[in-house]
C-alpha cells in the first residue's frame, strides 16, 4: 500500500532537549484530498502532534514524511518552502496591517507573480475582497481565521495544517469555516487539523485520529469515530 502524502510515524517526544516526552508512539497521516482530523479531551497532545509534525519540538523517536521525502531534520521554515502551509491556533495574523498586506505577507517565498492565487483566496473567501483595505485587527474572530487560513493558502502548499481553526467563533462561522475547508479538500489539497469541535469535525473528517495522553487511541474514517460507542461515549458527550 501506498504511504500517505503526509505522516508523522510512531512521534515520541517534547518541548525542549530536557522536556518530558508529550507524544508517545503517536501515528497521524494525511493523504491527498483528504481531511483528517485529530481530536480527543484537553491535555491529549493534539496540539503537540501538529506542532511535531511541523517541526516545532523535538522528536526523540520517529520520523516526518512528506511526498516520500524523510523532513524529520528541517525547521519549521524550511519545512515551509518544501510545502507545508500551518496555520497556528493564535497569533497568526499581523492586526496593524491590511487584510491585503497580511495575504501578501504569505507570498514571502515565492518570487513569481502571485495575483492568481490572491485571487483565488478572494474567491474563497469573498468577505476578504471587500475588506481587503482593512486593518486585520478590526476584523471578527470568523474573519481572522479566514485571513490566516488564506495567508497560508498564498504560499502554494502542498498540504494545509490548521491548529483548531474554529477557536472561538460561533457556530454559523464554524460551520462556514468548514464548509471552505471541505471546499480546499476538494482541490486536491490534503488537509491536516486539530479541532476541539470533535464531532463537527468528524462529520467532514476522512480520517479521524483520537489522542489520549500523546498516545493513539482510536483510529478510523471519519464516520466509524462517529459510530464507535466508546468514541462517543468518551469524547463525544454520549
Amino acid at each position: 500500500m501506498a504511504e500517505p502524502f503526509l505522516i508523522g510515524e510512531h512521534m515520541t517526544g517534547g518541548y525542549g532537549k530536557s522536556g518530558p516526552d508529550i507524544l508517545h508512539d503517536c501515528t497521524v497521516a494525511v493523504d491527498r484530498g483528504e481531511i483528517a482530523v485529530i481530536v480527543g479531551p484537553n491535555g491529549a497532545g493534539k496540539s503537540t502532534a501538529m506542532k511535531a509534525v511541523f517541526g516545532m519540538l523535538n522528536l526523540r523517536q520517529g520520523a516526518v514524511r512528506l511526498d516520500g521525502q524523510d523532513i524529520t531534520g528541517l525547521s519549521p521554515q524550511e519545512r515551509v518552502r518544501h510545502g507545508m502551509g500551518f496555520v497556528p491556533q493564535t497569533q497568526n495574523i499581523f492586526t496593524s496591517m491590511s487584510v491585503e498586506e497580511n495575504l501578501e505577507m504569505g507570498a514571502f517565498i515565492r518570487d513569481d507573480d502571485f495575483s492568481e492565487t490572491m485571487e483565488q483566496v478572494y474567491d474563497l473567501f469573498p468577505i476578504l475582497r471587500d475588506k481587503r483595505h482593512q486593518a486585520a485587527g478590526e476584523l471578527s474572530g470568523g474573519q481572522r481565521q479566514q485571513v490566516a487560513v488564506g495567508r497560508a493558502l498564498m504560499t502554494r502548499p502542498k498540504v494545509l495544517m490548521l491548529d483548531e481553526p474554529t477557536a472561538g467563533v460561533s457556530p454559523i462561522v464554524m460551520d462556514e469555516l468548514f464548509d471552505r475547508i471541505l471546499e480546499i479538500a476538494r482541490t486536491g489539497l490534503p488537509v491536516l487539523m486539530v479541532e476541539q469541535n470533535a464531532r463537527q469535525a468528524l462529520e467532514i473528517a476522512d480520517k479521524g485520529y483520537v489522542l489520549v495522553q500523546g498516545r493513539n487511541a482510536h483510529t478510523g474514517s471519519g464516520q466509524e469515530l462517529l459510530a464507535d460507542d466508546e468514541v462517543r461515549r468518551s469524547f463525544l458527550g454520549g
